[in-house]
């Protein structure tokens, strides 16, 4: 389970880590949606994409809320981590790789000690989802915004696009709104 298994340790400078660590505690928007039709729109049409994968109708609403806030909160399309979620772990919050990424986003356990703390779960979603996004934005900061090969240093495949077209690709199929746009 889950393509991040290949993602490697690589060493972050100390300001550089110290600058993730300030965005992963720091305070964000109380809303994420930008009006109340926007939230009503957006969930609905996400929760039916996912009614199969998550059949409780409350939890899938409420991973939902949580998916848009952390993705909002680091500048990151909703959508997009919806379809790196699928691809990663299917939404199984207790997605555990061979060599120990967790959760739904499949976070390696060496980014708590980077920039949150060794005693956090990376099985508890939210939590997940504030590590998987901040790192996802950290390597979309290094490419210059350039998805498919931050999507490739999230999955630790730079130099090849297997992982970043499957996200892609399951992004435009299942999961783009546009009107998130």
């Amino acid at each position: 389970m889950g393509n991040a298994a290949t993602q490697q340790y690589q060493d972050i400078s100390l300001s550089n880590r110290q600058e993730l660590r300030q965005k992963f505690y720091s305070g964000s928007p109380v809303n994420s949606f930008k009006d109340v039709t926007h939230a009503i729109q957006w969930i609905s049409q996400q929760s039916y994409q996912l009614r199969k994968k998550i059949p409780d109708d409350h939890k899938r609403r409420e991973l939902l809320r949580m998916i848009h806030y952390e993705a909002t909160r680091y500048q990151l399309d909703p959508d997009l981590v919806l379809a790196l979620i699928e691809v990663e772990s299917g939404f199984n919050r207790f997605a555990l790789s061979h060599v120990g990424a967790s959760g739904l986003m499949q976070v390696m356990p060496f980014w708590k000690g980077l920039i949150g703390v060794e005693k956090d779960s990376l099985f508890d979603a939210q939590t997940n989802l504030r590590y998987g996004c901040i790192i996802l934005r950290h390597y979309l900061d290094i490419e210059k915004n350039d998805v498919a090969r931050g999507l490739a240093r999230y999955n630790g495949s730079l130099g090849t696009d297997t992982y970043s077209s499957l996200v892609l690709n399951t992004w435009q199929a299942k999961y783009r709104y546009a009107l998130n746009n």
